[in-house]
C-alpha cells in the first residue's frame, strides 16, 4: 500500500462569474520514503495541490489518503490535529513570528498541542543544532538571514516528528549558492527522519536530486 493514494482529484475556484478549474481527476501515489518533485508553470495549482495534501484544503470531488489517514472523512478538528502531528510545511515564505526568537518559533507546534514548555524548548534546540543554528538560538527572525530563517522554518516543520513533509518553492526567495545550501538539508532530514517528501519547486537542480519528477499541467500530473 502506498503512502499517499489519491484518486480523482478535483479542485476549482470561483472567479467572477466563472469557474476556474485547478486539478482535474488527479491521481497520485507515493510511496513511503519516497521524495517527490512537482514542477509546472506559476498558478498550475503546485501549491492548491500540496495544500489538499497536508489537510490545509478541501478538495471538490476525490479520494485522499495519507498514511491511514482518509482526508475527506475527518471533521475539521481532526484535520487540524492531522496537520499538526503528521505533516510538516515549509513555505516559500518562513511565516516565522517576529516576536519570538528562533526556539521559540521552532517550540511553537508543541506549544499549541500543549505539550510541556521544557520538552519542547528541548526538542527545538536540538533541531536548531541539526539544521547548523545553534548559536541562533535566541536570534529573532529579523536578526537572521533569508536562509537562516528558511532552515528555522525546516527546524520547525520537523518538530512534531511528522512523518510527511510537504515543501513549496522553499528556495524561491533565495539566492543560488543558499538555495543549494537548503536543497542539502532537506535531502539530508528527509533520510534521517525517514520522511516521505513532496517538494513543489521550479529548481531544476532541485527537482532533479528527487526520487521522481512529476509535471503538473492542465490540472493532472504527468511523469517528467
Amino acid at each position: 500500500m502506498s503512502f499517499i493514494e489519491v484518486r480523482g482529484l478535483n479542485k476549482s475556484f470561483t472567479v467572477g462569474s466563472s469557474q476556474l478549474h485547478i486539478i482535474r481527476d488527479l491521481t497520485l501515489e507515493v510511496a513511503s520514503g519516497e521524495m517527490v518533485a512537482i514542477v509546472g508553470a506559476s498558478g498550475v495549482g503546485k501549491s492548491t495541490l500540496l495544500h489538499m495534501l497536508g489537510g490545509l484544503d478541501r478538495p471538490d470531488a476525490g479520494e485522499l489518503r495519507v498514511a491511514d489517514a482518509v482526508l475527506g472523512a475527518m471533521t475539521d478538528d481532526a484535520l487540524v490535529a492531522f496537520r499538526n502531528r503528521a505533516v510538516g510545511f515549509v513555505f516559500q515564505f518562513h511565516h516565522l513570528l517576529p516576536e519570538f526568537t528562533a526556539v521559540e518559533n521552532v517550540a511553537m507546534p508543541m506549544w499549541i498541542a500543549r505539550l510541556p514548555r521544557a520538552d519542547s524548548l528541548a526538542r527545538a534546540r536540538e533541531l536548531l543544532v541539526r539544521v547548523g543554528l545553534g548559536e541562533r538560538l535566541d536570534h529573532r527572525p529579523s536578526m537572521l538571514s533569508g536562509g537562516e530563517q528558511q532552515r528555522v522554518a525546516v527546524a520547525r516543520a520537523l518538530i512534531m516528528r511528522p512523518r510527511l513533509l510537504l515543501a513549496d518553492e522553499p528556495t524561491g526567495d533565495l539566492d543560488e549558492t543558499t538555495a543549494d545550501s537548503l536543497h542539502g538539508l532537506l535531502r539530508r532530514m528527509h533520510a534521517e527522519d525517514g520522511l516521505t517528501s513532496i517538494i513543489a519547486t521550479h529548481n531544476p537542480r532541485l527537482a532533479a536530486e528527487c526520487d521522481r519528477v512529476l509535471i503538473l499541467e492542465r490540472g493532472s500530473l504527468r511523469l517528467a
